[in-house]
């Protein structure tokens, strides 16, 4: 099995590289589809990391359908090593705006640090007017015109166990392009067990159609960790007819 390249920069997070060699390993056939992986125990002593970062490497490979895991451990998909994968069975897990299916040319993203609207003030364990951590971003069409745009609110426990996100708080109020692509990973890798809960509808009032005629639908999701504490709040507004929303949902 590969080891985790040694020329990878030195702030990368340990568990990326460990998903990396794996990754290697699977694409090389080294660990052939359907195959068992080796034990987390095993993992960990190989890459001399802790069981922890051998957990959140093997979620970002099952986030990236190369790896199954049941009651008996986890095993290389059947298409892990470039044969044809089955058919899903379950639609893909809600990614953060601006996840890794995102086209960065089309892709614009702000940070701010400002407080949320009242209504929501409560759900974020937040004092009236306090600010939080608050990220806007807007997918681009091929002439500009916005196909999706969203909001998201982060709450105080989120900034407090998500290191990650901690960063933020400190230098400029306002962050261009920030890169907030693994923020689920993050969640997972600082211990959270996260529940996704989105409401799907349309708007109010006569603006139902983006101005080419195409319908407009409303996304509201809730991300909340093992104790029902919300972690992040998202408001998407996109159009049916440029985009997709599909949901993958564990007991």
């Amino acid at each position: 099995m590969a080891e985790p390249e040694t020329e990878a920069a030195a702030d990368a997070p340990l568990y990326l590289r460990v998903a990396a060699a794996l990754r290697e390993d699977l694409a090389h056939r080294r660990i052939s589809p359907g195959s068992r992986l080796p034990s987390e125990r095993s993992l960990s002593m190989r890459y001399h990391v802790n069981r922890q970062t051998v957990r959140s490497a093997l979620q970002l490979l099952r986030d990236e359908r190369l790896v199954v895991t049941d009651r008996r451990g986890t095993f290389a998909a059947a298409g892990a090593g470039g044969e044809p994968a089955a058919p899903a069975l379950t639609a893909r897990r809600p990614s953060f705006p601006g996840g890794p299916r995102a086209a960065e040319a089309l892709v614009r993203a702000t940070l701010t640090w400002e407080p949320p609207p009242t209504p929501l003030t409560a759900r974020l364990q937040l004092a009236p007017g306090e600010p939080t951590l608050v990220h806007r971003h807007v997918v681009l069409g091929p002439h500009g015109s916005a196909l999706q745009r969203a909001v998201s609110w982060f709450s105080r426990p989120a900034l407090t166990e998500i290191p990650q996100l901690a960063r933020y708080r400190r230098g400029r109020d306002c962050w261009q392009q920030p890169d907030l692509r693994l923020l689920y990973h993050w969640m997972h890798q600082a211990g959270l067990r996260i529940t996704h809960r989105e409401s799907v509808g349309v708007p109010p009032g006569p603006a139902t159609t983006t101005a080419g005629g195409a319908a407009r639908l409303l996304v509201h999701r809730v991300v909340s960790d093992q104790h029902g504490h919300a972690l992040e709040i998202t408001d998407i507004d996109f159009s049916a007819q440029s985009a997709a929303w599909t949901y993958e949902f564990s007991a």
